[in-house]
């Protein structure tokens, strides 16, 4: 599965977990994405959106 926004483009980060010992481990952060029902002009399609994106009201739901 993508984890990419089709709205802004945001995707997983990376990073370290780092332990008490200061053992490291890689690791990624996720983004929230959502598969919603997106209205494109007069059609609808499903499209990949983060939550953010979502509450920020830059998608149209249909």
């Amino acid at each position: 599965m993508s984890y990419r926004c089709e709205i802004c483009g945001k995707a997983p980060s990376f990073g370290k977990n780092v332990t008490f010992s200061h053992k490291r481990n890689s690791r990624r952060w996720l983004p929230n994405v959502q598969r919603v029902r997106v209205r494109d002009g007069s059609n609808t399609r499903r499209a990949r959106v983060c939550t953010s994106c979502i509450r920020a009201g830059k998608v149209e739901k249909a």
